[in-house]
């Protein structure tokens, strides 16, 4: 293989479509992944680093010589028994020795995988960044060349998800957010809006998913692990479906513009309200009513979602209840 191995194994999981906050039942199967590096989430260099570079020396002495240091060698890998990561490492060299107002000097920066620096001899620690993940390790650097390895303890997943039984779902209707497992107060959010099929380097451990379809009621939620040295990929079944409101004087005529919308649920509750020709929704499977205002006049028509089914909803001018 032309490339190098980053993530060892790939867990795939479904997801069904249930009633926010009901369990999940899934199943993972192993195999191997090669990710496609392009596809690899990774903070931008300039929100962490002023200047990375593919090799970074130390700082300049003080009277502007260059610095005379040990050589070290740096690699992280996914964890104890997996290869060197071979790129999209963020590497970043502190001084034990803090400053007068208590920082920690940032000596030397580096990006990619396994990388080389020079040290003057003392006391450093090194941290290593890949995506979300990352790990610290205090080292001691004398006068003979070091290899310190760095163990990230880090997985990928990916999301992604379908309507009814196979229904794509457009990716601008789509997003997640993926938080941390196991608070008593609610797991803080570690990585909200995230696009489907995007690869998320996480620390390996329990997150919590939240998938949503649309902009109202279409959730689901899953509890996922991520595996460090793999990436787990879950598909969320949504069983909601897209719905185009319209306004008509007669079935199949022209929306009528200058329209105000509710959706209302079957125990009247109102999920959404909305002004134009013909408003699009997402909603979760159900039975719901779409109410009309217009020219004075309230119009309503009971409709029903079925998983996958996009579907235009037509309430007609005979459908007069009342006048406001």
């Amino acid at each position: 293989m032309s490339r190098t191995l980053l993530l060892t194994g790939i867990i795939l999981a479904m997801v069904a479509g249930q009633p926010a906050g009901a369990g999940d039942n899934f199943t993972k199967r192993p195999m191997e992944f090669l990710p496609d590096p392009g596809s690899l989430s990774l903070p931008d260099p300039a929100q962490v680093l002023k200047t990375p570079v593919p090799y970074a020396p130390a700082e300049r002495s003080h009277d502007g010589a260059d610095a005379v240091g040990t050589e070290i060698l740096l690699e992280a890998r996914l964890n104890e028994q997996g290869e060197p990561v071979s790129q999209g490492v963020l590497w970043r060299v502190f001084s034990e020795t803090p400053e007068q107002n208590g920082d920690l000097p940032l000596v030397a920066t580096a990006r990619g995988g396994t990388t080389s620096i020079q040290l003057e001899p003392g006391a450093y620690l090194v941290h290593a960044a890949f995506g979300l993940a990352g790990a610290t390790k205090r080292i001691n650097v004398g006068q003979d060349a070091l290899l310190e390895s760095l163990v990230l303890d880090a997985g990928g997943l990916k999301l992604s998800a379908i309507a009814g039984e196979d229904h794509a779902i457009p990716t601008d209707r789509l997003t997640f957010e993926i938080s941390r497992d196991g608070e008593d107060s609610g797991p803080p959010l570690v990585v909200p809006n995230v696009k489907p099929d995007r690869v998320v380097r996480l620390q390996a451990g329990n997150y919590h998913v939240v998938s949503r379809y649309g902009q109202v009621n279409a959730v689901v939620r899953a509890d996922i692990e991520v595996n460090a040295g793999k990436l787990t990929e879950i598909v969320f079944r949504h069983s909601g479906a897209q719905v185009t409101l319209k306004l008509v004087a007669n079935e199949g005529g022209e929306a009528i513009a200058n329209t105000s919308w509710a959706v209302l649920t079957k125990e009247g509750e109102t999920l959404q309200e909305s002004v134009g020709a013909f408003p699009q929704l997402v909603l979760a499977e159900g039975e719901y009513t779409a109410v009309a205002r217009h020219d004075g006049h309230v119009y309503r028509r009971d409709f029903k979602i079925e998983p996958g089914l996009d579907r235009d909803v037509e309430v007609r001018l005979s459908d007069i209840v009342s006048y406001d």
